[in-house]
């Protein structure tokens, strides 16, 4: 039924909110600000560079004093980018079992170029995904479908034969917009996107082994 699954990086493959806190952290301390506990920063981290200053310093875009903030932070999060990152439970098996059944896998995350990539390959990922696509190599990000049709093209796989997988209500939108299946990350980060069965996605899972399950179901027609 599926010929290919395509996933969000930050908050459905890996758990980056270690080394994006980090940073944020060390941003607030060099303000002269305590540090937040991890789970004050961890549900925002799919939001990136927006959520996370939103959060650590209780400004946005447009306001004084955000450009330089989010300067500084990229900068310092370059020098620690993949320290404690690690991919959540269950995804290094779940990947196994893709390849296993031939299905071709990718990422699509509104991450940065320059920031992704060592990322990925940090994580060991490089060698075996079959494309990534990054926040800025289309001239639209999520929750543009732009992304993600450009994966599909990128795999030579027809939208309506292929997954998407992410843990944000933008990542659900862009997938239901480009004509893929779509499925919720419920053990990601969410942010302010409210519960994931209120996305719009066609399954919801609580852990990655679940999808594992769901695509055998596929092959049945039970999805």
């Amino acid at each position: 039924m599926f010929d290919a699954v395509l996933f969000d990086l930050d908050g459905t493959l890996a758990d980056t909110a270690p080394d994006l806190g980090w940073a944020a952290n060390a941003l607030r301390e060099a303000e002269g600000m305590e540090p937040l506990p991890l789970a004050t920063l961890r549900p925002w981290t799919s939001q990136g560079v927006r959520g996370l200053l939103r959060t650590a310093f209780g400004i946005a875009p447009g306001q004084a004093g955000y450009d330089d903030l989010a300067q500084r932070f990229l900068a310092i999060y370059a020098e620690h980018l993949c320290v404690d990152t690690v991919l959540f439970e269950g995804v290094a098996e779940l990947l196994d079992e893709l390849e296993a059944l031939g299905l071709a896998w990718g990422i699509v995350t509104n991450k940065r170029m320059r920031y992704t990539d060592p990322l990925v390959a940090q994580l060991g990922l490089t060698p075996r995904t079959a494309c990534v696509v990054s926040g800025d190599t289309t001239s639209e990000a999520k929750p543009s479908p732009l992304p993600v049709l450009h994966a599909c093209q990128l795999l030579g796989c027809r939208p309506e034969r292929t997954l998407y997988v992410g843990d944000d209500r933008r990542d659900i939108v862009a997938g239901n917009a480009a004509g893929c299946r779509t499925v919720a990350a419920a053990y990601g980060y969410l942010g302010d996107s409210g519960p994931a069965m209120a996305w719009g996605a066609d399954w919801v899972i609580g852990q990655p082994r679940e999808l594992s399950t769901q695509l055998r179901n596929a092959a049945y027609g039970k999805f």
